[in-house]
C-alpha cells in the first residue's frame, strides 16, 4: 500500500478503532466462539462457523487498520494560504457560507464539516487561495464559489 496522507486527528481515530478491535471486539468474538463451541458437534454447528467467520473478518479489519496506520503520513496544517489537506476553509457557495475541513476520504464526515479532498467540491477548491472566486460544478449544477478564509 502506498503512503496515505491523513490529518493528525484522522490518525488518532484510526488508532482508537484499532485498539477497540484488538481489545473489545477480539474478546467479544472469543467469548462467542467459546459459547457456540459448547453447542456440540463442530462440523454441523452453524453458530460456531458463523462466529469463526466473524473472527476472520475481524482479523482482516485489524490487519487493514494496521497497514493504514503504518503507511499514514500526517499532514500538518500549512501556512501557504492555499487550500490543502487539513485546511479549514470558510467559503461562500452560491451565497451560503460554509465552513469545512479538508480531509482524507476515510475521515470524511459532512455532518461534522469534514470534506474529502477527493469529493467533487474538494477537488475543485484544492490549491485555491483566500479571496479567489470561481465557478464549481456539483452534480451538474454550476455554482459561484469564493474562498473567504483558509486556516
Amino acid at each position: 500500500m502506498n503512503e496515505q496522507q491523513i490529518t493528525k486527528e484522522g490518525l488518532e481515530e484510526l488508532k482508537r478503532k484499532l485498539s477497540f478491535l484488538k481489545i473489545e471486539k477480539t474478546r467479544e468474538i472469543a467469548a462467542l466462539i467459546k459459547h457456540t463451541a459448547s453447542f456440540g458437534d463442530l462440523k454441523e454447528n452453524a453458530a460456531y462457523h458463523d462466529a469463526k467467520d466473524k473472527q476472520a473478518f475481524l482479523q482482516g479489519d485489524i490487519k487493514d487498520l494496521e497497514e493504514r496506520i503504518r503507511n499514514a503520513k500526517v499532514v500538518e496544517k500549512g501556512s501557504s494560504g492555499k487550500v490543502e489537506l487539513s485546511s479549514k476553509v470558510t467559503l461562500t457557495l452560491d451565497g451560503d457560507q460554509e465552513i469545512m475541513e479538508i480531509v482524507n476520504p476515510a475521515e470524511s464526515n459532512p455532518t461534522e464539516g469534514k470534506m474529502s479532498y477527493e469529493s467533487p467540491l474538494g477537488k475543485q477548491i484544492l490549491g485555491k487561495v483566500e479571496g479567489q472566486e470561481f465557478d464549481v460544478n456539483i452534480s451538474g449544477n454550476k455554482l459561484k464559489c469564493k474562498i473567504q478564509k483558509v486556516e
